[in-house]
C-alpha cells in the first residue's frame, strides 16, 4: 500500500470530493500541468473532468469559446482572455470549478508590457470568479512550475473563502 504524505494537490482533490464539486482546467502556457499534477492524486478521477490545452489563439476560441475581439484587442496574455478562457472551461466541461493559465514562459516573446514570466491564471467556483495576474522569475521550467504551484495554491486559498 502506498503511503504518501498529503499535499496541496491531495488536499484539493479531497476538499472537491467532500463537497461534490467537479473542476476542468484550460492552460496554455503550462500545458497541462495543472492537471497532470492534480492527476496524480489518488481519487483524482472523481473530481476532475476535463482538461484542455490550449496553446493557440484559435483553439482558445474554438473549444473555450474566447472571442476574437478579445483575442485582437487585450492579446492572450490578458485578464480578459484568462477570465473568458475559465469561464468557458467550466462552460464545456459543465463543472462547477474551473481554472485557467495564460502567460509567457520564455525564453523569448517578452516585452516591456508583456514580460517573461506574465502569467494570468483564472479561478471559477460556483458563480465566484478571479483572475490573477502574477510575474514570475526564471526559466521557462521554473516560470512553468511557478505558475502550477501558484495556481494550486490560490485555488485551495479561494476554496476555503468560499466555504469549501
Amino acid at each position: 500500500m502506498e503511503n504518501r504524505q498529503e499535499n496541496l494537490e491531495d488536499k484539493i482533490v479531497k476538499r472537491l470530493a467532500e463537497n461534490h464539486l467537479s473542476i476542468a482546467a484550460a492552460e496554455s502556457c503550462t500545458g497541462g500541468l495543472v492537471a497532470a499534477t492534480l492527476i496524480n492524486v489518488p481519487g483524482a478521477s472523481d473530481v476532475l473532468e476535463e482538461s484542455y490545452i490550449t496553446y493557440s489563439d484559435a483553439v482558445k476560441h474554438k473549444v473555450l469559446g474566447v472571442s476574437e475581439e478579445t483575442l485582437q484587442k487585450h492579446t492572450a496574455v490578458s485578464k480578459e482572455v484568462a477570465e473568458e478562457m475559465v469561464r468557458g472551461v467550466t462552460k464545456v466541461a459543465g463543472t462547477n470549478v474551473g481554472i485557467s493559465v495564460t502567460g509567457i514562459a520564455g525564453p523569448g516573446g517578452g516585452s516591456e508590457k508583456f514580460p517573461v514570466g506574465l502569467v494570468y491564471i483564472g479561478y471559477k467556483i460556483n458563480d465566484f470568479v478571479k483572475v490573477m495576474r502574477y510575474v514570475f522569475s526564471g526559466d521557462r521550467s521554473e516560470v512553468r512550475m511557478h505558475a502550477v504551484e501558484t495556481a494550486l495554491q490560490e485555488l485551495d486559498d479561494l476554496l476555503i473563502k468560499e466555504g469549501f
